[in-house]
């Protein structure tokens, strides 16, 4: 079972390293004996693997659980509390992202995270097997999207937002026929 603090920290990487042309997922399966799982995985249109490691302890750091750092570019995700207790401790070739939360407008506690760590490239034996993982993986995503209550969540999210944007339009042109109206301009320009 996942906790909340893992939860929080599998959003705000999500929300780092999501992009046009980039391809990502959670808990990704290495090759088809299962061996290995990679906390997050992307794939990039440069043909670029990225995996993450998301720790929240110490003892998770020093756990014997394999670090599945089998990308281009391989990175941990941990609070920045845990970085500075471990970071003497990191590969020189591993990145970094740390989180820490924050008071927004006072209201809400939110949580983000920062590249500190570079990390450098390494060579990738099969690129392949991580590919076939990542898709063996996509589709176990879709697969518990599709037997949802509630399959269409995504479809009816964005006809929302078409409708705010529709919405927000009206009340542009609404806004700006009212301007022009109190400067005494029409819509043909002339001055009424």
């Amino acid at each position: 079972m996942k906790t909340e603090q893992i939860k929080k920290l599998e959003k705000a990487i999500w929300k780092a390293t999501k992009k046009q042309g980039v391809f990502c997922c959670f808990e990704v399966t290495i090759g088809w004996s299962g061996k290995e799982r990679v906390d997050y995985m992307t794939y990039n249109t440069k043909d670029e693997f990225r995996c993450y490691e998301i720790k929240i302890t110490k003892a998770d750091f020093h756990s014997k659980c394999h670090n599945s750092f089998v990308g281009d570019f391989n990175y941990y995700v941990m609070p920045i509390e845990l970085y500075e207790q471990v970071k003497l401790e990191i590969p020189n070739d591993i990145g970094v992202y740390v989180s820490k939360e924050y008071i927004s407008h006072q209201l809400t506690a939110l949580e983000f995270v920062k590249c500190i760590k570079k990390a450098k490239r390494r060579k990738i034996v099969d690129r392949e097997t991580l590919k076939n993982s990542m898709i063996r993986s996509l589709y176990r995503e879709v697969s518990k999207q599709i037997q949802s209550d509630n399959p269409l969540v995504i479809e009816a999210k964005n006809r929302e937002i078409s409708r705010l944007r529709t919405e927000r339009e009206h009340y542009y042109r609404e806004s700006w026929d009212l301007r022009r109206k109190l400067e005494g301009v029409t819509r043909d320009g002339s001055r009424g």
